[in-house]
C-alpha cells in the first residue's frame, strides 16, 4: 500500500460511522429506507474521494450489532438494499481495483442467504485488487470484536499464563488486523459517539465529526476531513518535538 507521493501526510485508514440517513429522509418527508439508499450514493462519492487522495484503507460502519433494534421491516430493507447495492456498483469497484471485504459476525445473518450469497461473490470478485481496501462493518461490534479475539487467542493457546496475554499476542486476532489501524475516525449528522465500533483500533485515532448528515457526506466532505487530519500534531503518547524537561531542584 503506497502512500501519497505528497510531502502532507495522507490517512493511511479511515474509519467512518455513516450516520444520518433516517433523519435525512424525515426533513424531507420521505421514508426512512429512501435516506439508506441516498446514502449508497455517498458511499460511491467517498470511495472516489479515497482514491483521489490515495488513502489505502477505508472501512465504513454499515449495521452495528445493537441495529438488531430496530423494526424487522427497516433491517429486512436495509439488508434488502445492500444486496442491490452490490450487484449495481460492482464494475465500478472492479473497474477501480477497490477489494472489498466484510467483518463481523456472519452466524446472525444466516436467515438472510441471498445476502451471505452476495458478500461472498463480491469478495471473491474483487480479491485481487489493492487500489482501495474497501472494509463494510456488518453486523459488527467492539465488543463482539475484543471477544472474538479473546476466543481466538484461547483456543490457539490452551495452556496459555497470563503472561502470555499482550497487545502484541492478542492483535493479530482482531478483525482487519492485516490493515493499519485507522488513523482517521469519522462520524456524521452531528453525533459525538463512537458506538461500539473498532473500540480496540481506536486508541491513537484522530476523530472528526461533522454535522452534515451521511447521504450529504461526498469528496468534498472527504477532502475537509482529511485537511483536519493532516493539521493535527500526533504524538502518540510523546511529547512531540524538542522539548526542555529542566525540573531544577523538584528532582
Amino acid at each position: 500500500m503506497s502512500q501519497s507521493s505528497s510531502a502532507v501526510e495522507v490517512p493511511q485508514h479511515i474509519a467512518i460511522v455513516m450516520d444520518g440517513n433516517g433523519r435525512w429522509a424525515e426533513k424531507r418527508s420521505m421514508s426512512r429506507l429512501s435516506g439508506h439508499s441516498k446514502g449508497v450514493d455517498a458511499v460511491e462519492s467517498v470511495v472516489r474521494g479515497c482514491l483521489c487522495h490515495r488513502v489505502p484503507c477505508l472501512t465504513l460502519f454499515a449495521f452495528s450489532t445493537e441495529n438488531w433494534r430496530r423494526p424487522v421491516s427497516e433491517v429486512d430493507a436495509l439488508f434488502s438494499l445492500l444486496v442491490v447495492a452490490l450487484r449495481q456498483h460492482m464494475g465500478f469497484l472492479k473497474e477501480h481495483g477497490v477489494c472489498l471485504s466484510f467483518i463481523g459476525d456472519r452466524f446472525f445473518l444466516s436467515n438472510y442467504s441471498s445476502l451471505l450469497d452476495e458478500l461472498g461473490r463480491a469478495e471473491e470478485e474483487t480479491r485481487g485488487n489493492n487500489k482501495l481496501f474497501l472494509n463494510i462493518a456488518l453486523n459488527y461490534g467492539g465488543r463482539w470484536d475484543i471477544i472474538q479475539a479473546v476466543k481466538g487467542f484461547v483456543s490457539d493457546h490452551p495452556s496459555f499464563s497470563p503472561e502470555d496475554i499482550s497487545v502484541e499476542s492478542l492483535s493479530p486476532y482482531f478483525c482487519l488486523s492485516h490493515l493499519p489501524e485507522p488513523d482517521l475516525f469519522i462520524r456524521t449528522s452531528g453525533e459525538y459517539r463512537i458506538s461500539n465500533f473498532f473500540l480496540w483500533q481506536l486508541a491513537y485515532t484522530e476523530f472528526y465529526f461533522t454535522p452534515v448528515f451521511w447521504p450529504d457526506f461526498n469528496e468534498k466532505s472527504l477532502t475537509d476531513a482529511i485537511g483536519v487530519f493532516q493539521r493535527r500534531n500526533r504524538r502518540f503518547g510523546s511529547v512531540g518535538g524538542s522539548v526542555d524537561c529542566d525540573f531544577g531542584d523538584v528532582l
